[in-house]
């Protein structure tokens, strides 16, 4: 029998299947399904596992993943990730990027995984991806949506999913080489979980000199003098810290550039905009800020 309808008109051809993209086609083996924790599979735009879970990609390439897609109240907001893209894109940071991307060239095998715990914007994931080999993959997860939106598009080996930090991580266990995780809540037992045993976790902390001239100047949210005890103790039970390093660099920044600096960390949650503005402008110009910051390298226990 021919396989024509009744109404006598030929069968349209099946449309053909989209490609899955390169990088997706790498983090399909690293992703799980959240409700299920089973295998995903990425048809056109769609993520989905074999009991029908589904996660339509966003329209600028992330996967929202958390559950109604809503993030969670600490989430970066759209004016945050904007002046955090403006200031860190004037490479005002580079000290730390360039130290982190070069410590975990070391740590990252060829070809291996990074999972960018609060990814922000994807900066920093995608400077690391460039300081490594091409086989390299990222994943970025954050709860913020214009985060992600820009996450997504950092890097030609890198994909973004929306996710809350403190949940189990939508990770295969043992599928990941290094962990980074820049001013980002840490989650000790997940990112015990989804390290390969060789694997190692990279965190940024700031220093309690990080920002002090501002603090006294601006009112800025303090540094907690504890942090780094803090840290070990929180990641104690499941890592050992291999070692670590500070780096201190001094900035000269106008008016415009203190307060893209200020607005998209937490005080901006707690200053609202023409006050920043009217204590910025008291500062004078240039305004010499220290920048300093901690990067701890963490090994999984056994």
């Amino acid at each position: 029998m021919s396989d024509v309808p009744l109404s006598g008109s030929p069968v349209s051809p099946p449309r053909p299947v989209a490609p899955v993209p390169p990088p997706w086609q790498r983090m399909l083996r690293v992703l799980c399904c959240p409700p299920c924790g089973g295998a995903l599979t990425l048809t056109g735009r769609t993520l989905r596992c074999a009991r029908q879970h589904t996660f339509d990609l966003a329209r600028q390439g992330y996967a929202p993943l958390l559950a109604g897609g809503r993030p969670a109240a600490t989430a970066d907001t759209a004016d945050m990730v904007a002046a955090r893209e403006r200031f860190l894109g004037a490479r005002h940071f580079a000290p730390l990027t360039d130290a982190l991307a070069a410590r975990t060239a070391v740590l990252c095998p060829p070809g291996g995984v990074l999972l960018d715990a609060g990814a922000g914007t994807g900066h920093h994931l995608a400077a690391v991806l460039r300081a490594l080999p091409d086989g390299t993959a990222g994943l970025g997860l954050d709860t913020s949506v214009p985060a992600l939106r820009r996450a997504a598009r950092a890097h030609p080996r890198a994909v973004a999913a929306s996710w809350d930090v403190w949940q189990p991580l939508p990770v295969r266990t043992g599928a990941v080489d290094v962990v980074l995780n820049v001013f980002a809540p840490r989650n000790g037992p997940e990112f015990r979980r989804v390290l390969s045993p060789g694997g190692a976790l990279v965190v940024v902390t700031p220093t309690g000199r990080h920002l002090a001239d501002l603090r006294r100047s601006l009112g800025l949210l303090s540094v907690d003098g504890a942090k780094d005890e803090r840290l070990r103790h929180s990641l104690g039970a499941h890592f050992a810290r291999q070692g670590h390093e500070e780096h201190d660099h001094v900035l000269d920044l106008g008016a415009e550039e203190v307060a893209q600096l200020v607005g998209m960390g937490p005080t901006a949650r707690h200053v609202g905009g023409d006050e920043l503005r009217a204590r910025v402008a008291g500062l004078g110009e240039p305004c010499r800020v220290t920048a300093s910051f901690r990067i701890s390298v963490y090994r999984p226990r056994a």
